[in-house]
């Protein structure tokens, strides 16, 4: 749709259903991205880095990368002095690098309500969502495909979360939409059903380019041009190599001032060695190319440097999640992306249980204070991860997403003012009193604590009058009430004619396709 077209649509005032949820709208509340006030943890010391980021280089200079299915790739790094012979790529050492120095260290993207746009990058921490799963679970209905209905309620939860900075991307596949045209649901949903920034497309890069065209309807093309309001994930095929459809939906974004998270999918011992410091050597490498690569399509373009790193049992060959390798991993990359003045994703609500169980839990709990302690910048499955990120789970999603909270409170640090120090209430109290009572207590206690909304703290039996509920069906009765109480956000009218109407004629002018 051109800017004219949805100029016209504007001026006619938009349909019934937009104008009455937008009578009826209420805000809720959502959390500011994190701005760590506490150290990262760090695991490699200067000569450690030093030596993997010299393996790196030696990676792409000796080794190489593939740029697959991909001519034009290949011609601007030939432009940019670097050896191509087929589709390998090798780099000077030091070109890569080069290439990287003008992407930003930090940016914002911006989300229709602009009080919920996020900074990434520094010491910030944005937090979004699960992606990618085909399969959905839940208590009532077990394991099963997902469907659009599915969809739109995890966009409602991630909207009614108040932990939960970013409205996400595939937070799961809607099966029962042909797998050409679901892209276009997807954005739909996130566009009109939360105001919280949101990711692109990247299975096409036509797909990428309705994702803008989209935006432009939703923001207007010159916020779009001028702006991110989407970060788009783009994997890397490791070891070592960039597919075309990826790449192709990069250069989309790139050229259009869009985010990427430019991130290697690593499982170790398959995809990469089964020792830590021959992951980080590879991973950095493909990095490296990666983010170089947006910055010849445009210096400057916004990219996330990513790492998605888990570990495989070697028995069964399944992914292993939680475990103190990946957890090496992601330390050390972080440091190395920190090296670089690049933003950093990686973390996540990871776990290969089958259930949200205590094997979830321990697993999850690993995961998501790693990706906080590592310096991650955008951690994309901070709730909702289960089965190995095949299943997409609305008990998870909500019990994760409560659990950041705790995330919040201790990226704070230590509270160390006049009223952190207490000494007033200490020498109120003195010895053998207690602090219940004391005016500091009363003046602060409100605040004083994170508290979940969702777990339960109460005597044995009172607990057991209730129900004897276990965390599973606390988060079962949390999904209900707050897919009950959402309402939709305030949107134009005249905008939400206008996507529906994209929506709608993109949809018309292709045939259905499921493979």
């Amino acid at each position: 749709m051109g800017e004219a077209s949805a100029t016209g649509r504007r001026s006619r005032g938009g349909g019934g259903a937009a104008r009455r949820a937008q009578r009826t709208a209420v805000s809720v509340e959502t959390a500011k991205f994190i701005e760590r006030r506490i150290p990262d943890f760090e695991v490699l010391d200067a000569e450690a880095l030093e030596t993997i980021e010299h393996n790196a280089e030696t990676l792409l200079e000796e080794i190489g990368v593939n740029f697959v299915e991909n001519p034009a790739a290949l011609e601007r790094w030939r432009d940019a002095g670097a050896d191509v012979q087929g589709e390998r790529v090798r780099m000077p050492r030091g070109l890569a690098r080069g290439l990287c120095a003008t992407a930003p260290s930090r940016f914002t993207q911006l989300a229709r309500n602009r009080a919920r746009s996020v900074e990434i990058g520094g010491r910030s921490l944005v937090f979004a969502p699960v992606y990618g799963p085909p399969f959905v679970r839940d208590v009532a209905g077990g394991r099963r495909y997902a469907t659009l209905e599915d969809f739109h309620n995890f966009v409602k939860l991630g909207y009614m979360s108040k932990w939960l900075h970013h409205s996400g991307g595939t937070v799961c596949e809607p099966t029962d939409i042909a797998v050409n045209k679901r892209h276009l649901d997807m954005l739909l949903a996130h566009m009109t059903l939360s105001d919280k920034p949101f990711m692109g497309s990247v299975t096409d890069p036509e797909r990428a380019h309705d994702s803008v065209e989209m935006a432009r309807l939703l923001f207007g093309a010159d916020v779009v041009d001028e702006n991110p309001v989407m970060t788009s994930l783009v994997n890397v095929n490791s070891p070592l190599t960039f597919d075309g459809v990826m790449m192709g939906a990069l250069e989309t974004y790139a050229a259009a001032n869009q985010a990427c998270i430019l991130s290697p999918f690593i499982v170790g011992g398959a995809m990469a060695p089964v020792t830590v410091a021959g992951t980080l050597t590879q991973v950095l490498a493909e990095a490296l190319a990666g983010v170089a690569y947006s910055q010849l399509i445009r210096p400057g373009a916004p990219v996330i440097m990513g790492a998605f790193v888990t570990s495989i049992d070697m028995n069964s060959g399944a992914p292993t999640f939680g475990t103190p390798e990946a957890a090496h991993i992601t330390y050390g990359m972080g440091q190395l992306a920190r090296r670089l003045g690049l933003p950093y994703r990686s973390g996540g609500a990871f776990t290969g249980s089958k259930l949200p169980d205590a094997q979830a839990g321990y697993e999850t709990a690993n995961s998501l204070k790693m990706g906080l302690l590592a310096g991650v910048n955008f951690m994309l499955h901070s709730c909702g991860w289960l089965e190995g990120g095949l299943v997409a789970s609305f008990e998870k999603f909500v019990m994760d997403a409560d659990q950041l909270g705790v995330l919040h409170h201790f990226a704070k640090g230590v509270d160390l003012s006049e009223t952190g120090q207490a000494m007033d209430a200490i020498r109120e109290v003195g010895p053998g009193g207690h602090y219940l009572g004391c005016a500091h207590t009363q003046a602060n206690f409100k605040e004083a604590f994170w508290r979940s909304d969702m777990l339960d703290y109460k005597p044995f039996e009172q607990w057991d009058d209730d129900g004897a509920r276990d965390t599973a069906t606390l988060a079962q009765a949390r999904v209900a009430r707050q897919l009950a109480d959402y309402q939709q956000p305030q949107l134009d009218p005249a905008v939400f004619e206008a996507l529906n109407d994209y929506v709608a004629r993109r949809k018309a002018s292709m045939p259905d396709a499921f493979g």
